[in-house]
């Protein structure tokens, strides 16, 4: 009878402390959403009354009676929304007296004939959101015509980019997802037509990890210089996607078929060494002296004669441009299926739900 009594006084004092948290009331409508969303309304046995935990979740989750597995959906979306946005993760801020002082996301800065394109968000390890891909297309079309020589991306903070930010799936406008990944997929296809018509030699200088899309346009580099601490991850299939960014043709091209598929099918992280020698990586860096190393290069490479290097590299991609505009509209078809269906949904929802554990 002790033992009963002293774990039931246990059991209350953790009720009492989930209680008290405001932020569980949260953590527990993320669940019963998720739950309602995914598997329709709450038929589960309910737990015995010292398991207080989930008990909590059960009776978050059968509050939501009847609700329509749709109508949880938009209300998961839209409270995962809410709480980026409480945490100021939209965008980042404007730099007040930058010279890109036009753009949200992004610091834009033309110096020694080269022109950078930073990504700009490093609280949210440069996640791109829909602003984002937006300035970066307009910032890759003033760059191909301004005076510089190269352009060259990079990130700012200790990543490069963590690929897309996933609340891009919470935003569903009126009509309804299918409108949603329609529009989404017009944005990504305008985006990766923008690194396949770039008129200029393009460099990425990878300061850290970079994920997804960040990846995947990488194959339309003209250089990728790395530091030795960066890493390369496209975990499609993980979240029920697909290639983008002409992977599917660029990576069996560069690495060969078997490594490209470790990478795109089965969620492969590469280190820089790894990614270096499978031909993703023009050469890699000391993390010590990284930068100093590589813009010292770029300086070097910018002092060449701008046209020869410019009329070269359009030489060069003319003989598959006409193939990675085809890819990219195929890969953005397929996308557009991936993001409107069940399965795409699960694997999201179970990725923030991760995130949202009691």
């Amino acid at each position: 009878m002790r033992a009963t009594v002293e774990q039931f006084e246990e059991a209350k004092s953790r009720m009492s402390s989930l209680k008290q948290d405001p932020g569980n009331d949260v953590k527990l409508k993320i669940y019963a959403l998720f739950k309602q969303s995914t598997l329709g309304p709450c038929t589960t046995p309910r737990p015995g009354m010292l398991d207080f935990i989930n008990k909590a979740k059960w009776d978050a989750w059968k509050a939501l009676g009847e609700t329509p597995q749709e109508d949880a959906r938009q209300q998961y979306c839209d409270l995962i929304g809410s709480l980026v946005s409480a945490e100021g993760g939209s965008v980042a801020a404007k730099p007040s007296g930058s010279a890109s002082a036009q753009y949200e996301t992004l610091l834009v800065t033309t110096e020694d004939k080269i022109t950078t394109i930073k990504l700009n968000r490093p609280a949210k390890k440069n996640a791109i959101t829909t602003v984002m891909y937006d300035e970066i297309v307009t910032a890759l079309e003033q760059a191909g015509k301004d005076n510089s020589v190269l352009t060259v991306f990079t990130g700012a903070g200790d990543f490069y980019c963590s690929g897309n930010d996933l609340t891009n799936f919470t935003k569903i406008p009126d009509g309804g997802v299918e409108l949603m990944a329609k529009q989404a997929g017009e944005l990504l296809r305008k985006y990766v037509k923008a690194y396949i018509d770039f008129p200029k030699p393009l460099v990425a200088v990878v300061n850290g990890p970079a994920v997804g899309i960040s990846v995947t346009a990488l194959g339309l580099f003209d250089l990728v210089y790395a530091t030795e601490r960066a890493t390369f991850h496209t975990p499609f299939s993980q979240l029920g996607q697909s290639a983008e960014g002409c992977s599917s043709y660029t990576f069996p091209k560069i690495m060969g078929n078997a490594k490209a598929s470790e990478m795109l099918l089965f969620n492969k992280k590469l280190t820089a060494a790894q990614a270096c020698d499978f031909g993703l990586v023009t050469e890699v860096f000391p993390d010590s002296s990284f930068n100093s190393e590589v813009w010292t290069r770029l300086k070097s490479y910018a002092a060449l004669p701008p046209n020869s290097l410019a009329l070269s590299k359009q030489l060069i991609r003319s003989t598959e441009r006409e193939r990675l505009h085809a890819v990219n509209d195929a890969e953005v078809e397929l996308l557009v299926e991936r993001w409107t269906s069940d399965e795409c949904f699960t694997a999201i929802m179970n990725f923030f739900q991760s995130k949202a554990k009691l």
